[in-house]
This record gives C-alpha cells, structure tokens and sequence, in this order.
C-alpha cells in the first residue's frame, strides 16, 4: 500500500533513500528529505506491507500531466519481488492523469517495471 510520507517517517525515508547511489552522502540525503518536506512539487511515498515499509518512490511533478519519478528504492531483503512495479502501478492509479518519466537515476530501475 502506498502512503504518503509525513515527518515522523523521516529516519525510515532516509534509510530507504540510502539505497541508492546519489544518496549516500548524509548531507546529499538531509538535503533531499527537506526538498520532498518543503517543496509542494516533490512528493514522497512509502510503500507498507503488513507493519513494515520497505519501498519509497519519490516524484517531481513537472507540469499539469508530466511527473517524473526522482527517486526508487526497496530494501534489499525484499528485491525481486515485484515491490518496484507494484509503487509504480500504485503511483499510475493515484495520478491516472499523469505521464511518468524517468530520470537518469531511475530510468534502468523503471525500464525492468515496464
């Protein structure tokens, strides 16, 4: 299930964020947290199974039908389960006036959930 992120999921966020490559860095990472908390175009969600949250998927919303998927990332003890299609196709359902877009960091990520 998909949820949007709020504040006192801000250390769960920011280890799923790790995951990927640009974000490794603390500050890189502290940086890109307030972006999604202060920036009404950047939006977050956390992906719940059961109790736990084990996926984020990060959006920019570019224009009034364009949004572009910043950030993808699932806790590696539930890769290759389909987490990663099922964020997308939840994102699709929740904005079914949207077209989403790769970026560079997400696009490999996204071409293995088309």
């Amino acid at each position: 299930m998909l949820i949007r992120y709020r504040k006192n999921y801000e250390k769960i966020a920011m280890g799923l964020l790790s995951f990927m490559p640009t974000e490794k860095d603390l500050k890189k990472l502290q940086q890109t947290i307030k972006q999604y908390e202060t920036d009404d175009d950047w939006q977050l969600f956390l992906w719940k199974e059961e109790e736990d949250i084990i996926g984020i998927i990060g959006i920019l919303m570019r224009d009034e039908n364009v949004a572009e998927i910043q950030h993808i990332s699932v806790n590696p003890s539930h890769r290759h389960q389909g987490v990663g299609k099922q964020m997308v196709k939840a994102l699709k359902e929740m904005f079914p006036h949207y077209v989403f877009q790769a970026n560079e960091l997400t696009a490999s990520f996204l071409d293995k959930c088309e």
